[in-house]
């Protein structure tokens, strides 16, 4: 009974210094960050993006905090941008910061893939734009109609030709047009002095835009 007692009060004393140093610590040395001066709150449309972004478990595939360090590719060879700062999730509640990678970090993917379009047609498609991709096609975000039914609100997605039949328009739901939104907002390429990090340029050039991989 006396070693199980030890036993108990060891594991909460470890499990509070833990606590402490994970969360306590850290959330009272940054809770008074403030936004960078670049840094926009989201918009209704964004911020309906973002709810989409999480009913979709987006954040299972896809991390928002790129690295200076780790195994591999370094992240900023990649094209991904700077570390990420505190500052920089200022109204994210709560930051979508994900544990994988099954697809590429979307820290700054607004800046790496601003085509709407490219958006759209991706998350119809992804295999049309990625050979070999393994994100599912979210087919359901859109509505696909023929010629004469298309009404002058509608957004018709161009998609690289064979994705449908050719008598066939896809037309983006609202809640695409919201998610992709949230997606373009997702450019973090503002200067930061938190620890001394340098900014780091957006990705340029057409293979960054035509290539972004899934």
């Amino acid at each position: 009974m006396e070693n199980e007692l030890k036993l108990v009060l060891g594991s909460m004393v470890t499990l509070s210094l833990a606590t402490s140093a994970m969360i306590v610590v850290p959330f009272l040395q940054l809770r008074h960050e403030p936004a960078p001066a670049e840094l926009k709150p989201y918009t209704s449309q964004e911020l309906r993006g973002r709810q989409a972004y999480q009913a979709h478990a987006c954040i299972a595939c896809h991390s928002q905090q790129p690295s200076t360090t780790g195994a591999g590719v370094l992240d900023a060879s990649r094209g991904w941008g700077r570390a990420s700062v505190a500052g920089d999730y200022f109204y994210d509640d709560p930051p979508l910061l994900g544990s994988m990678r099954t697809g590429p970090d979307l820290f700054n993917i607004g800046a790496r893939q601003p085509s709407q379009d490219w958006h759209l047609g991706h998350l119809f498609q992804p295999r049309a734009y990625t050979p070999g991709s393994n994100m599912p096609a979210y087919r359901f975000l859109f509505e696909i109609k023929t010629a004469d039914q298309v009404t002058e609100g509608d957004k018709v997605v161009h998609l690289p030709p064979g994705t449908v039949g050719e008598a066939q328009a896809v037309v983006a739901r609202q809640e695409a047009l919201d998610l992709v939104a949230y997606l373009l907002s997702l450019n973090r390429t503002y200067p930061v002095s938190s620890a001394g990090l340098p900014a780091a340029p957006a990705p340029s050039g057409s293979d960054a835009r035509q290539k972004e991989p899934s």
